[in-house]
């Protein structure tokens, strides 16, 4: 009986810490981001850009847990990675400023971007 109450009282304890410590996702950051470097790749492909209001929250959601990109010939993480960051930060200054930024920090501040500003997101956004 004592056991199951000292486990009990561990997992609550375990429970609160990761709740103390979950990340909230910056959608300023994620903007500066997939305007600066998502943008400006795919400004230069036939695709042209893609602006977050093109996709309701539930589309943006569906294609980020996808985790396929360019018709799933790669993912999306690859070009959220520190290794693809520092492979373009010469030439693209979000890269450079978010080149240690952890890889699932940035896609959450990517992923609350394309929220706030998908087709009925709060703020329905272009990249112009």
């Amino acid at each position: 009986m004592k056991f199951t109450k000292t486990l009990s009282a561990a997992a609550l304890l375990s429970l609160f810490a990761t709740a103390a410590f979950a990340y909230d996702a910056d959608w300023k950051r994620g903007r500066v981001y997939y305007r600066s470097v998502c943008t400006s790749c795919h400004a230069v492909q036939p695709s042209g850009t893609i602006n977050p209001s093109t996709k309701t929250k539930a589309e943006w959601a569906a294609y980020l847990k996808a985790d396929k990109h360019n018709k799933g010939k790669d993912t999306v993480k690859q070009y959220v990675s520190k290794a693809y960051r520092a492979s373009i930060k010469s030439g693209n200054k979000a890269a450079e400023k978010f080149a240690d930024t952890p890889d699932q920090e940035l896609m959450d501040d990517i992923g609350a971007f394309l929220t706030k500003g998908a087709k009925d997101g709060d703020s329905p956004a272009t990249c112009s």
